[in-house]
Parts: structure tokens; sequence; C-alpha cells
């Protein structure tokens, strides 16, 4: 064989084994999908779909992930918009979604902690007129003079980080957090969830940008993709707006699930397929880890394979480098997600 054949032959089976970035996919939007779910049939989406509430070993208000804004240069190219976003924990899928700006967005947690901060988000994403209101109420810190449209993320939080949290703004969100769910949307929530989404917010006022410590929200949103570009959702007016209207639609839906469980995973590729949907990146953090160490992984491997797939969706996953450059870091990387689940797709 000549030496042109191989490097043909290489390039092919570095593209099927997901290694180089997949053909772009033309923009569709699932002529089925709905353009805005209701009030009733979220609710019953996310009891319907949910598994029961499950333990991990920390809350996860915040990401972890200061990196995780790199990979989306290639994610943009390996996708296109229109399709279904798939993720699980806290903020950084806002970031995930602002950049594939799928037509419906489910986020998946173990904990039912994260549905119920997946919920004070969504109230807050519908009460905020613009980004500086969304931080003055996820903070409960007065507004600061002079952040408009064209401010940057470092701009709002450089302003926001000169002022204090007011205890009267905070009691008077949390009303405001509550109504908008229990009685503008009518949700169905317990008083058990109700004092949980209590104690994530005063997790937020209490504690401020430090939520987690390190990296702390600020950090998180400053952050840049290799290119030197800031990605978060809270960079530009235009990435909010398409948060705050995914919200407002109810196209952004928490489910409680364990991703080795039998029932969450599933009940969406079911819900998907019978809107003639396909799912366009699936962010995973590092729950595989997890997984594995539980011996879940081929559970979850074949739940995925039930999911509707083409040859761009792809995986986000992260794992903990202690190495070199990458000591303390979480390094996000891409995958085919179709080729990874051929293998344990026949059960």
């Amino acid at each position: 064989m000549t030496r042109r054949f191989l490097l043909a032959l290489s390039f092919a089976l570095a593209v099927g084994l997901g290694l180089l970035p997949a053909t772009p996919r033309a923009p569709v939007r699932p002529p089925d999908l709905p353009s805005r779910v209701g009030d009733q049939e979220f609710w019953q989406i996310v009891t319907d779909f949910s598994e029961p509430n499950g333990y991990f070993r920390s809350d996860n208000l915040t990401s972890n992930e200061l990196g995780f804004q790199e990979v989306i240069p290639d994610l943009l190219r390996r996708t296109g918009p229109g399709g279904v976003y798939l993720g699980v924990g806290p903020e950084q899928n806002f970031t995930y979604i602002v950049a594939v700006r799928p037509a419906i967005a489910i986020i998946f947690d173990i904990r039912r902690g994260n549905m119920l901060l997946q919920l004070m988000y969504k109230a807050l994403f519908e009460l905020a007129k613009d980004r500086a209101d969304f931080v003055s109420m996820l903070f409960a810190k007065p507004r600061p003079d002079g952040l408009g449209p064209a401010s940057t993320a470092a701009d709002l939080f450089a302003a926001f980080g000169a002022s204090e949290a007011s205890e009267a703004m905070y009691l008077e969100n949390l009303k405001a957090i509550q109504h908008q769910l229990t009685n503008a949307h009518g949700f169905s929530l317990s008083p058990d969830d109700l004092n949980g989404i209590a104690s994530v917010y005063d997790a937020f006022y209490r504690s401020g940008f430090a939520v987690r410590p390190w990296p702390s929200y600020d950090d998180l949103m400053t952050q840049t993709d290799r290119g030197g570009s800031n990605r978060s959702y809270l960079a530009s007016e235009g990435g909010f707006g398409l948060l705050k209207k995914l919200q407002a639609q109810n196209l952004v839906i928490p489910i409680v699930g364990d991703f080795g469980g039998p029932k969450a995973i599933r009940a969406v590729g079911t819900y998907l397929k019978a809107h003639n949907a396909t799912v366009t990146a699936f962010y995973l953090s590092n729950v595989e880890q997890y997984l594995s160490q539980d011996g879940k992984w081929t559970r979850f491997c074949r739940s995925v394979a039930t999911l509707p797939l083409d040859s761009s969706s792809t995986f986000i996953r992260s794992s903990s480098r202690s190495f070199g450059w990458t000591r303390g870091r979480f390094v996000s990387s891409l995958g085919a997600m179709a080729p990874e689940v051929e293998a344990c797709s026949g059960f």
C-alpha cells in the first residue's frame, strides 16, 4: 500500500473513532419538538422521568471545572443548533447550552437538591430583565450603577464585588422565587422542596461569589476558551437572553436520575424519539469515574444507546489530571457518542 493510502486510512479511522472533529450537522429544528412545554407537562416530565433521590458526597452548588469553556470551539465544529442538549450538575450547563443553542435541554443529577437548584435558577432567569438584574438577584446584592448591555462578565463581577449582600433583598427575592414556581407555574413543590430551595438560595446569599471557595463564581464566569474568548452564559446579553427564553418556555428541564439507574435516561430517550429529536451534546462532567467505581458504567452505556443519536452527537466530559500544567484542574474533552456506545448496544 502507498504512503498516501495509509495516511487516508488513518484519517478515516481517526474520524470514525471520534478522535477528530466530526462534520458539522446542518442546523435543524425537529418539526414536532414543542416550542414551549406547558407547566403541567413540564412538571409531569420532572416527576415521571425522575428516579428516587440519590447520594453524592457533596452538594455541588457550583462547578469545580475551571477550564470547561476550552472545548467549546471544537464542540461548535462538531454540532449544530436546534437539537437536544443533555447534561449533569449546576451552572456550567448554561454555558454549554448557550454554545450549542438547542431546542430543548434536560439536566440530570442523582441529587434532588440539584433539581431544586435548577428550579431556583429557572425562577431567577424568568424574573430578571437582564444579566445585571440576574446577578443582583442571585447574590441578593443591590444593582450598581453603570452596568448595561456592553458590560463584560468581568465588569459585572467587579461591580457587584464591591457591594454587600442585603438581607431585605434576600427575603424579598426568596419570596419571589417561591411565588414564581408555585403560583405563576403551579408546580407541586412539597414543603421539603421549598425548604431545599430556600437552603440553596441562602448559600448564595451568605457565601457570595465563594459558594465554592475555589473556583469562585466570578472565576468561572470570567474564564475563556483557548482562543481567549469568554463564552460563559453571562458573557453577553444575547447568551443570557437565549437562556431566559428557554427557561420561560419550560425548555430547560431538570430531572433526578442516576446515570447508572434504570429509568431517567431511557425515559428521556423515549420522549425524544417520540418527538423526532436528536441529541446534540451530552455533558457528563466526570461522572463516568464514579460509574466505573460502582460497576454501573455498562448500564449507563446501554441506556445512552437508547437515545436518538447521529454522527455529530457529542459527549463532553471532564477528567482530573495530576501532572504538568494541569495539576489540580479538570480537563475537558469531547467524544463521538454513537461509536462509543456501539459496543455496548447489543443487549
